[in-house]
């Protein structure tokens, strides 16, 4: 009578691991397609943009000249109306050959939605991309390789590539990488030198309350 009992327990046991199992291969497979999927949505519409972009400069300057960077807050917040990826307004893209990095850049503020769905300008408000002085965006690690997952892997001298919606797209360098805490700002505001530059500002895979900041200027 024992032996049976712990026969149909084990089949029981079995049972339950096979099916955990399965259902662990299953989720690990449905987050490995959305994650894929993510990421080859966000490549074809940023490539998309950054061809038409480029184009309407072409056209633009053939016409008298393009407008470039001197465009400003207001302007850059009417043109954003017309330029919407998911239901979200983007200002430009971003991206970044070392960690295959390609999504739009959303205007500020952040939110969770935005940030499920691209990376976003956390610093200043409604700036226009690519003009003088330091631009923060914000990025979820959610240390599988979408977003900016991998900016740990970003060291001086890498490339950063930021488009416009005037389809200026600029190469900026970075030259600093560093640790600090979520509620730390003080490189935000910081002197150019009236130069171009980006700061990228993610959670490091430790901690939800480290943040790992890169920063870059625009390559002369």
């Amino acid at each position: 009578m024992f032996e049976v009992k712990y026969s149909k327990f084990l089949t029981v046991l079995l049972v339950i691991i096979i099916i955990a199992i399965i259902g662990l291969v299953g989720y690990l497979g449905y987050s490995f397609y959305k994650n894929y999927n993510l990421k080859k949505d966000a490549d074809e519409s940023v490539s998309t943009f950054i061809e038409e972009a480029g184009d309407n400069k072409n056209n633009n300057d053939g016409e008298g000249g393009s407008i470039g960077n001197s465009i400003n807050a207001s302007e850059a917040s009417s043109s954003n109306s017309e330029h919407k990826y998911k239901g979200f307004n983007y200002i430009g893209s971003i991206e970044i050959p070392k960690t295959d990095v390609k999504y739009f850049v959303l205007e500020t503020p952040p939110s969770e939605k935005k940030l499920d769905t691209a990376v976003v300008a956390l610093y200043p408000e409604n700036k226009a991309l690519n003009t003088p002085g330091n631009i923060v965006i914000q990025g979820h690690n959610y240390r599988n390789g979408t977003f900016f997952s991998d900016n740990k892997k970003l060291t001086n001298g890498d490339k950063i590539y930021i488009t416009d919606l005037e389809g200026n797209r600029i190469t900026y360098e970075i030259y600093n990488t560093f640790l600090t805490l979520k509620n730390d700002t003080s490189f935000y505001n910081r002197d150019t030198d009236g130069k171009r530059e980006i700061t990228l500002s993610s959670c490091t895979d430790a901690s939800d309350d480290q943040r790992i900041i890169v920063e870059a200027r625009e390559v002369e």
